[in-house]
Parts: structure tokens; sequence; C-alpha cells
């Protein structure tokens, strides 16, 4: 069974560590709409920390000026040359392996690297072999929770990597994470996550049609959530992200589907849900089927809406 350490094995959630100001410095490499909010809460509970981006923007260098400050760096070798621990929020394998020969080839001794990216587990596993060659501990550990829960600090994170190690990052990882969960060895909370994650795409096709349905037979949407969200069709994308706008919790479906957790990026991860179910030869028809839509949802125009905007591309297509 995984190991989860919960997090009054750490310190409670969004509350800075009862100690002195950290002395540990802290670089967070990939700054846009999950690393920015993870690097400024790292700030705010006292770290000092280096941020590098690809793209950095007047609006980045305005927003890391302001308390919680981050230390933006036009170039990767300073930004991580004299870190304790080094943070990556990156778009896909490739990026991570070659930031990570990067970094490595930038400083002078081995640290901690913790890899906050969605990416195929192969090439988190590569990570972890080419990270230990030179001395160095690595995690994968992709993250559940959306830009919100990033901004709050009450982000899920699926580790990968040596259990014992990760406990002495505790402090760390306490201003980013709620939940912190043990999968297993290198490259398995990549494997968690994607698993995770093919469930929550065929779940919100699910629910859209649930709804789209529902309307056409003329039931409220509001009675139809009473009933889902307290009965056997209870689920996450019902009861907390309900793609229907005015109904449950507050949700991108509010706010015009402005996401939240894009269709680009539930597409990218749908992808290496497929491709990690080939490689060890299991059936996952609704993941495939589940694939496809997507693929079309973006095709249309979906990809930088909140991938649950599924439910209007499903309801186009009645």
């Amino acid at each position: 069974m995984p190991n989860e350490i919960l997090p009054s094995e750490i310190l409670p959630s969004n509350t800075v560590p009862s100690k002195n100001v950290p002395s540990e410095i802290i670089a967070f490499i990939g700054l846009g709409n999950m690393g920015f909010p993870m690097a400024s809460n790292l700030s705010r509970a006292g770290y000092t920390v280096n941020g590098f981006d690809t793209q950095i923007t007047d609006e980045l260098k305005e927003q890391s000026s302001t308390a919680p400050a981050i230390a933006i760096h036009e170039q990767l070798e300073p930004c991580v040359a004299d870190a304790h621990v080094i943070f990556t929020m990156l778009p896909n394998g490739g990026i991570v392996l070659k930031v990570l020969q990067q970094l490595i080839d930038a400083r002078s001794k081995p640290c901690t690297i913790v890899d906050c990216s969605t990416i195929d587990i192969n090439d988190a596993r590569a990570a972890h072999e080419l990270a230990q060659q030179h001395g160095y501990t690595f995690f994968d550990a992709p993250v559940s929770g959306g830009i919100k829960g990033a901004a709050a600090g009450t982000l899920t994170a699926m580790v990968g990597g040596d259990e014992s190690q990760l406990a002495q990052l505790a402090d760390v990882l306490q201003p980013l994470f709620a939940n912190i969960i043990h999968c297993g060895g290198a490259g398995n909370g990549q494997a968690a996550k994607i698993c995770n994650n093919m469930l929550l795409a065929t779940t919100m096709i699910g629910v859209g049609e649930s709804f789209n349905l529902g309307d056409k037979l003329g039931l409220d949407p509001q009675i139809l959530f009473n009933i889902l969200s307290s009965s056997t069709g209870s689920c996450w994308s019902v009861n907390s992200y309900c793609p229907v706008p005015g109904v449950g919790p507050e949700s991108p479906a509010d706010n015009h589907y402005q996401p939240g957790f894009s269709g680009h990026m539930m597409l990218k991860d749908m992808k290496l849900t497929q491709a990690a179910a080939k490689s060890v030869s299991v059936a996952t028809p609704l993941g495939e089927h589940s694939l496809a839509l997507y693929e079309q949802f973006v095709a249309q125009g979906g990809g930088p809406q909140d991938f649950s905007a599924i439910i209007r591309f499903l309801n186009d297509k009645s």
C-alpha cells in the first residue's frame, strides 16, 4: 500500500514552520500558473527563493518583486548554483531531462531535486538515474489540486523516490502540500498521477453527459446536482468541480471556463495514460475513448478552456 505522509506529520497546512527564518536557499524552475504560486508560498514561509523561467515577462518581474518576493534570474546557472533544494515544474519529460543536465553542469556539488511536472514515466525514471549518477537525490512528485491548490498551499503530491530521504524534506514541503503520498520507487509518482487523471478525465465526460441529458429531459440542474452529489453518482467532478454554471461549489464553469486545468493539459495527460497502458499491455477502452474526445475538444478550440468545458463540446455533438 502507498505510504501517506499526512499533514499532521509535517505541520498544519499554510503555517510558517515553527523555527527561525529558514537559512536554506530554494530554487524554483518553471514559474507558470502552478510554479509561481508554489514558489511564492515557499518565500512566504521564510525561504530565500530564486526563480527561473524561459519566459520572464514584465508582469512576472512585477509580481515577483512584491511580497512574498522571489529573486528572478535570467540565467539558469546563478539561480541553482547555491540552492539546497531545487523544484521544477516543466511542460514535458524532454525538458525536465534537459534542465536536469543543465543544473547538474551548473553546480559544484549535489543537492535534492523535486520535480513536480507531470511527465512520461520512462522520462521520470531516466531523470532518477541521471540524478543518481551524479550523487543527487531526485523525486518525481506530480501534483493534484490545480491553480487554486497551488495558491493555497493545499496540493496533493504523489511522490516516487526514497521514502527516508523524503521525510527529511518535511519543512520544505509543508508550505506547498496538504497531502504527501509516497507511492514507491522511481517513476511511481508519475504512475499514480496518470491513473488519477485518466479517471478524472473519464468521470468529467460522464458528468457532462449526465447533466446534458438531464437538461434535455427537463430536469433542473440544481435538483440533478442535489441527487448526484448525494447518490451513487457522487464523485469529485460533481461534488467539487461541477461543470454547470451556478451549480455546486464555485468552479471554472462559474468563470466562463477559465482554467483551472486546461483542455491542453488534460489532453497531454491523457496521451501519457494511453502510452503507459500500451507499454504494459493493459486495456483501457474508456481511457482510449476519453482521449479521442479530448482530442476533438481541443481541435475545436477547447484547449485554452478548462477541461470541464467539454460539457459544452458534448452538448454541441447532440
